[in-house]
């Protein structure tokens, strides 16, 4: 894979997340998938709310329609309209469209875009969809280094495949710093190097896990934690924290 197709984040640490980024097919797809499923929603929502003015109209044309357009049209387009911009708030980055389609959206630091960022994003889907058929966001995905289209380049977000590593180890710090209390800074120092533990040569986990625990316990020492084996510093780093053992 080329490097450009890679999002590569660098964390306190020195280690590296890698996040493949996503494609124009992939991006597609997810896409023809997430517009079926709005388009059925909206399309449920007319057909339950005509069936329901219908029944409570007893048939009178006047009090259909007087409420249709508040009771039938409105409700539908705001489905249609925040599918996007809702789902991926609440699903950290995605919807059902990009969860089968194995993607997802991060920052540009990998993390979890803001409400503003997932809005703006959305509200330049009007310029992507230019012409049709989202011709100009196509181009752009194509043409860009980071396969971005004109949203993405706006809020500072990329469509990456949804590593379950990286993707893991990002996610569970919040919950971690609740847990044990400790400095969000020290909680992703010990994460990411847990998580990267057997990738990393010996020498340079032992030195990077003396450190750690050097800094978080004044108690210790780098020189008095020399003599610990490798399994053992390990160790007393997941005891800092359980959840990423």
């Amino acid at each position: 894979m080329d490097e450009n197709e890679q999002l590569n984040v660098t964390g306190l640490t020195g280690i590296e997340l890698n996040f493949p980024i996503a494609g124009p097919g992939s991006r597609s797809y997810a896409f023809v998938i997430d517009w079926h499923i709005r388009l059925l929603l909206s399309l449920a929502w007319l057909s339950g709310a005509w069936l329901l003015l219908r029944v409570f109209g007893h048939g009178d044309p006047k009090f259909f329609a007087g409420h249709a357009g508040l009771l039938i049209g409105w409700p539908a387009l705001m489905i249609y309209l925040l599918y996007h911009p809702v789902l991926e708030l609440l699903m950290q980055g995605r919807t059902p469209g990009k969860r089968i389609a194995g993607v997802r959206l991060v920052t540009q630091r990998g993390g979890q875009p803001s409400a503003g960022a997932i809005l703006i994003r959305n509200v330049f889907r009007l310029v992507d969809a230019l012409p049709t058929l989202y011709l100009v966001g196509l181009i752009s995905c194509l043409l860009t280094a980071q396969r971005v289209r004109i949203g993405d380049m706006a809020a500072g977000t990329i469509l990456v495949i949804d590593n379950r590593l990286s993707a893991r180890a990002l996610a569970r710090i919040p919950s971690l710093v609740a847990k044990s209390g400790l400095d969000p800074r020290v909680i992703e120092l010990a994460s990411e190097l847990l998580e990267r533990w057997p990738s990393l040569s010996i020498a340079r986990r032992e030195a990077m896990a003396r450190a750690l625990l050097a800094r978080i316990n004044p108690a210790y020492s780098i020189d008095t934690l020399a003599a610990v084996p490798d399994a053992d510093l390990r160790q007393r780093l997941r005891d800092l924290l359980p959840a990423a053992a």
